[in-house]
């Protein structure tokens, strides 16, 4: 009888459970709502990216729905070959004026972007100079693109200064940052390495997924509430987070979005988005504009949120954003914390290392413009009951 090669998976998988560090993915059932079914149980959700509660609003909808019936369930092949849809032109060219670049180029998932861009525009004779904290998206760019990594502690300017200095003036290099940083929930420092870019000649790359839709006027994001337009080279956000439906996308001059037409490996080898999702992405750039209100309410829900949580005395670390982790410290006891509290009613995901340092595991909370007061404060009373129980706080 033929040995199980991939027999020591199972034993992985055993490890993990010992250490209390295993999970199951928790099903959705409905939809993505504040207060939603998983697991057949019905739960303040505070677990999801979707920051406006685009993925239900009707304007979403029915965009969606009319672009099906016209133009089908699919593009029916690669952007570079049959695929490129009047819709997606359109997606872009609303993309661009949205972000205040030259052009755009929309890709199947923000991953893909960030690691599609990184990996097109270096090669091994160039260096990224890349915050610690910055997407895992990122990083694997970075080593697809065999450029050497310098890496820099979190948002040290000084330090990444230091390594800008400790590089050679020709060689080709690519600073880059997150706009929102997805775990810890605070702002990269784009001001600052935007005047490091320019005094060494490196190339600007801001990751701005959890930012656009959440962040400047009308949601333009970090760029847009830092006030560095013309500063940031690469600009990547998501269609999939604030804008509720599906993608990625980069933003910048026409040379680097018709350079990565022909370089980008995700972008040559992945079918175009369907016509209905294309479509979809338009609507929720129609609301972000004409419905500023929505992005109002996600900050009054923020703001109570987290005012409640540092009432009760959760450590929430540096959050600036609607991202507000609830530290626990140790991986077992976040765990512990994120499955009691779905127990009483709360979903809020366990987080533990690698994703996040061995003494810095959390439970991630993520507040909507969509949640209620009685929902939030539901959910606050929650968290007081779990985490005294457990000693947390």
């Amino acid at each position: 009888m033929r040995r199980d090669p991939l027999a020591h998976l199972a034993a992985e998988l055993d490890t993990l459970k010992q250490q209390g560090l295993y999970r199951r993915l928790r099903i959705l059932e409905g939809e993505q709502k504040p207060t939603a079914t998983f697991d057949e149980r019905q739960v303040v959700n505070l677990s999801s990216n979707n920051y406006l509660g685009l993925t239900t609003h009707p304007r979403l909808r029915e965009r969606a729905l009319e672009a099906t019936r016209a133009l089908g369930v699919g593009s029916g092949s690669v952007r570079s070959i049959a695929g490129t849809m009047a819709i997606h032109v359109e997606l872009e060219r609303r993309l661009a004026a949205f972000k205040n670049t030259e052009a755009v180029v929309v890709f199947q998932s923000g991953f893909a972007a960030n690691a599609g861009t990184v990996a097109a525009l270096l090669t091994k004779d160039d260096v990224v100079v890349s915050d610690e904290l910055n997407h895992a998206s990122i990083v694997d760019g970075c080593r697809l693109s065999r450029a050497t990594i310098k890496v820099f502690p979190h948002k040290d300017v000084d330090a990444a200064r230091k390594v800008l200095e400790g590089l050679p003036a020709a060689q080709r290099k690519l600073l880059i940052t997150d706009g929102v940083f997805s775990m810890d929930g605070d702002l990269g420092a784009l001001p600052a390495l935007c005047d490091l870019a320019e005094e060494f000649g490196c190339i600007m790359m801001v990751d701005d997924a959890h930012a656009s839709g959440v962040f400047g006027q009308n949601g333009r994001g970090t760029i847009d509430h830092f006030g560095v337009h013309g500063r940031v080279d690469i600009q990547v956000g998501t269609l999939s987070k604030a804008i509720g439906v599906l993608g990625g996308y980069v933003g910048g001059s026409r040379a680097l979005i018709e350079f990565l037409y022909h370089r980008a490996r995700p972008f040559l080898f992945s079918t175009s988005h369907p016509p209905g999702v294309a479509a979809a992405c338009i609507g929720a750039l129609d609301v972000l504009e004409e419905e500023p209100e929505i992005i109002a309410r996600l900050w009054e829900n923020t703001r109570f949120f987290k005012a409640g949580l540092a009432q009760l005395g959760f450590n929430t670390g540096l959050s600036e954003s609607p991202i507000t982790p609830v530290i626990a410290g140790d991986a077992a006891l976040a765990m512990t914390l994120s499955d009691r509290l779905f127990a009483c009613g709360v979903f809020a995901q366990g987080i533990a290392f690698p994703t996040v340092p061995r003494d810095k595991a959390r439970v991630r909370t993520i507040v909507t413009a969509t949640h209620s007061r009685d929902e939030l404060q539901f959910a606050l009373d929650v968290f007081a009951k779990v985490g005294r129980e457990l000693g947390i706080i």
